[in-house]
């Protein structure tokens, strides 16, 4: 049987039928239960409780996740063939009530960390090379190899922040491209940068220095590359003059100065019955800590809308958060694409059939206290708690519009499996075990023993491992393998 304290909260069921399948029921109102077994339907795909009449509410979560294309009889497979979304193009709508109360910020705790000038605390002690301009990638690339030879175990090495733009964009890409590598430049895991410029970019050196507002000086450094004869020579002398002044001591410090980011990738059914109430709990107990945790992909809460906007702290946020919905969905409307074209094909695969359905489970990792704030794309985080970010699911954008914000690291679900890895460390989270399995080297923690063990334990575990990541005892597999993904969102033209 499986055990009864998988969900963070609520109900949840085992179902037994002829012997033929396993299957958990997650919420009394469901008509729909989750196969946890291979049987007469692959595991982790949703079998009717009971008929269900054509265009009738397809119940899971407690909440639609689409209606019925045909009639559904009691125990048949419920999926693409019989289930569509019921997410239409309209914009959000609901009435501001009185939020939750706020997670309680009374704990106490800490973690050793490196301080920066400000108040903010970086978990890495790294070098960051940040072009202005693409042009300039292949020789950040070069230099950072060079620095890393040069300066092996001084810090946690030399990166290259590399990408394609940076000039011939115009308006809110080029605003986006300066806002993101602005929030690179101030995050507090860089001990210290070196801004690279090439000399003719729309992105200029001074334009970037304007973004950054008030900056240290002694941390980050610029340097433009067609003003100087031997640009790599200089930069290293730069580089050097860095390291020597930046501290390489961590002392405690507060969880409360903890920033964690909330992402899925390449999900499927358990994702929303483990991976992801998993990660809510740790934003939970985050936020207990008086830290913040930081959730995006705007279209992933397409249908998931109403679980949100009862959980804004004041009528602002909740406003805003309406407003960040509301602008997503027009953006897919202006490019003639349809709000539900998603869930992916993997995410069918495995089990997922809606966007609803992929939303309401994406939701979970943002726990259950209030939102008390919501950041435009590119935005830096300003207040301690849980914070919406405005952003694409796609996961290389998603997961750096989330370091850009200034999270130290991030927790990462998925039910498919990805290497990926942004500049912030990368927790991955297994939904399975069986992926786990088959990829050790991609994943870093298997939520898929929830099954067995129960979310008390491996609520402990999880966090055990987040502050040895935090406090550099132990590196996550994709910076073990030196994958450092980044991606930057465009929507407009290119000259």
């Amino acid at each position: 049987m499986v055990k009864r304290d998988i969900l963070i909260k609520g109900f949840l069921a085992a179902v037994h039928w002829l012997g033929l399948v396993s299957m958990i029921k997650l919420n009394p109102l469901d008509n729909v239960a989750l196969a946890v077994s291979d049987g007469y339907v692959p595991r982790g795909h949703k079998i009717a409780l009971s008929d269900i009449k054509k265009g009738a509410f397809v119940i899971k979560y407690g909440f639609p996740i689409g209606v019925a294309t045909t009639d559904i009889k009691a125990r048949e497979h419920v999926h693409v063939h019989n289930l569509k979304s019921a997410i239409s193009q309209e914009n959000a709508a609901g009435a501001y009530i009185t939020p939750p109360g706020r997670v309680s910020a009374d704990k106490q705790g800490s973690f050793m960390g490196y301080t920066r000038i400000g108040g903010r605390v970086g978990i890495r002690n790294e070098i960051w090379i940040i072009n202005t301009v693409g042009c300039t990638n292949q020789i950040s690339l070069k230099i950072a190899e060079r620095a890393n030879k040069i300066h092996a175990g001084k810090i946690d090495g030399v990166y290259a922040v590399t990408h394609p733009y940076g000039c011939s964009q115009l308006g809110d890409d080029h605003e986006n491209t300066r806002e993101i590598l602005a929030g690179y430049a101030l995050h507090p895991n860089a001990g210290g940068v070196l801004v690279l410029g090439l000399g003719c970019e729309n992105n200029t050196v001074s334009e970037f220095k304007n973004a950054l507002g008030d900056y240290d000086e002694t941390r980050i450094r610029f340097l433009c590359a067609q003003e100087c004869e031997d640009e790599t020579a200089k930069a290293l002398e730069i580089i050097g003059e860095i390291i020597d002044t930046i501290s390489c001591k961590r002392v405690a410090v507060g969880l409360d100065r903890l920033v964690i980011g909330l992402k899925c990738g390449g999900s499927d059914a358990f994702s929303g019955i483990t991976a992801n109430p998993l990660v809510g709990l740790t934003a939970d107990r985050v936020c207990g800590y008086g830290g913040t945790a930081v959730l995006t992909e705007t279209p992933e809460m397409f249908g998931a809308e109403a679980v949100l906007l009862n959980r804004c702290i004041n009528e602002n946020v909740f406003n805003e958060t309406i407003e960040m919905i509301d602008n997503f969905k027009r953006y897919f409307v202006e490019h003639g694409q349809e709000v539900y074209e998603n869930p992916s094909p993997g995410n069918k695969d495995g089990g997922i059939t809606t966007l609803e359905e992929k939303s309401l489970g994406c939701v979970q990792k943002s726990g259950t206290g209030p939102i008390i704030d919501t950041l435009r794309y590119g935005g830096r985080v300003r207040k301690n708690g849980l914070v919406l970010l405005d952003g694409p699911g796609n996961d290389i954008v998603s997961t750096a519009a989330l370091t850009a914000a200034g999270c130290q690291l991030i927790l990462f679900t998925t039910g498919r499996g990805t290497p990926l890895g942004a500049f912030a460390p990368t927790i991955k989270i297994s939904s399975n075990s069986n992926l786990a399995r088959k990829k050790p080297h991609w994943i870093d923690y298997d939520a898929g023993g929830i099954l067995s063990k129960g979310m008390d334990e491996a609520e402990r575990e999880l966090w055990d491992l987040i502050i040895a990541v935090a406090e550099g005892e132990i590196k996550t597999q994709s910076e073990i393998r030196g994958f450092r993904d980044f991606a930057i969102f465009k929507n407009g033209v290119t000259l």
